[in-house]
């Protein structure tokens, strides 16, 4: 993979306009954020983490979580399986919906991944998942990257050794989120110790975990030798997050924030989306998680007693209207005088149901 500060990134035959990713995130990377995060500068953003045998046979959740939209950049699709036979049918069926890349899952910590051997479980048994990502390369003419994290635990650190396994087995690019498994999110990214994968292979690699900044990423892209980074979180209720990060990577600046007035064009575009994908009653139950980090990652209020008061307000409303109501009352009264007017933003959001 070739790069630079102007060019992007280069994956097999697909070039990414950035050196800022997004991360797959179940619950989060819908389609309705895919819009969102591409739309606000992301040049690449993956899909939820879609189970291979359930998506092979049709499952309609699952088949949702892999859709195409129209006007990304780039679709990543990300599989997660255990077994050949699916990863393959999986494969190409993500080539046939219109993937670009296809991301194969070795990263996932969860309990309900890893207890059926899928996700993080596989770097505890390399010889199977080169299988898997063979099974992957065979089956597709599309990129195939691999994500995975830095071993199982301290005392099976081996993904210096799973990246000459994908070398081999024709993969196109790797992410390495740097914790163990056991570390699940908690603890400190070790950056440091992807500079073992960097050099492990000639395999480009991205470096995950604690990205959240303008300075976080020029750190990380420092002491992993990576050649690019990939958000997770940190892009949970800031969707515009790796558009402002590359920027300032480009510029040498810090990131650009939009400011209140735009975070709230933002907000209802994403409410807007949400409600046309998935229907007006389950678009509302969905959109639910992200008004919470909306209003965590607003720049006011800064109490956090406010904080949580406005976040309440929000996830009691049920409808599309009375959303959009309360988003509105909420950033005119509240957000922008937090301790004067927590009362008035109330009454005013319940006015306006």
């Amino acid at each position: 993979m070739q790069h630079s500060a102007d060019s992007g990134v280069r994956i097999g035959d697909v070039r990414i306009g950035g050196r800022v990713l997004v991360a797959p995130m179940t619950g989060i990377s819908d389609l309705p954020f895919r819009k969102a995060a591409s739309r606000l500068g992301a040049a690449y953003v993956a899909t939820e983490m879609v189970a291979c045998e359930m998506f092979a046979r049709g499952r309609p959740d699952v088949v949702r979580r892999a859709a195409v939209g129209d006007g990304l950049p780039l679709t990543v699709i990300q599989l997660v399986g255990h077994e050949p036979h699916w990863i393959a049918k999986a494969a190409a069926l993500a080539e046939a919906a219109g993937a670009d890349i296809i991301d194969l899952n070795m990263g996932c910590p969860c309990k309900e991944v890893t207890g059926v051997l899928s996700g993080s479980a596989l770097m505890r048994n390399p010889a199977h998942a080169e299988r898997l990502m063979r099974a992957a390369t065979g089956a597709t003419s599309r990129p195939v990257t691999l994500k995975m994290r830095l071993g199982w635990d301290d005392k099976s650190i081996n993904a210096h050794a799973l990246a000459a396994l994908a070398e081999r087995a024709g993969i196109a690019a790797l992410t390495v989120h740097a914790r163990t498994r056991q570390q699940f999110y908690n603890g400190q990214a070790d950056w440091r110790a992807v500079a073992a994968v960097t050099a492990a292979s000639r395999l480009p690699v991205i470096v995950n975990g604690d990205i959240s900044d303008a300075e976080t990423a020029r750190l990380a892209l420092a002491e992993s030798g990576a050649t690019a980074v990939m958000i997770g979180r940190g892009a949970c209720g800031r969707p515009w997050i790796a558009g402002a990060i590359d920027r300032a990577l480009q510029t040498g600046s810090p990131a650009d924030e939009p400011d209140l007035d735009a975070r709230l064009g933002i907000v209802l575009d994403h409410l807007h989306a949400s409600l046309r994908f998935y229907g007006d009653e389950h678009g509302a139950r969905v959109f639910r998680k992200h008004l919470g980090w909306y209003v965590e990652e607003a720049p006011r209020p800064a109490d956090a007693q406010a904080r949580r008061a406005a976040k309440a307000q929000l996830c009691r409303l049920c409808t599309p209207r009375e959303m959009e109501a309360g988003l509105i009352a909420l950033w005119a009264n509240h957000l922008l005088a937090p301790a004067a007017q927590t009362e008035n933003a109330s009454a005013a959001m319940g006015l306006a149901a």
